[in-house]
């Protein structure tokens, strides 16, 4: 039986720690190899062209964890369903 995801919200998602974590989130390091993830990505208005083009990393990357990406900049959006917010 597979787990259900884990939503993670990341603030500054496309900034430099904020682009470090995700990638070892996506990939079990934070929740364990068996656990899917959901990853809420909030960014400041103008930094929203810079996170399509991580979460474009994201997909080539192919994450069998990775269940799905929200991209946004409203905090209510982000934090909606969060389970763990960094």
């Amino acid at each position: 039986m597979s787990k259900t995801p884990v939503h993670v919200t990341v603030t500054g998602a496309a900034g430099q720690i904020g682009y470090a974590l995700l990638f070892r989130i996506a990939s079990g390091q934070m929740l364990g190899a068996d656990q899917p993830v959901v990853l809420r990505l909030l960014e400041i208005t103008p930094a929203l062209g810079a996170l399509d083009g991580v979460h474009m990393e994201l997909d080539d990357c192919a994450f069998p964890l990775l269940e799905g990406v929200v991209k946004t900049d409203d905090a209510n959006v982000a934090f909606a369903e969060s389970n763990y917010g960094l």
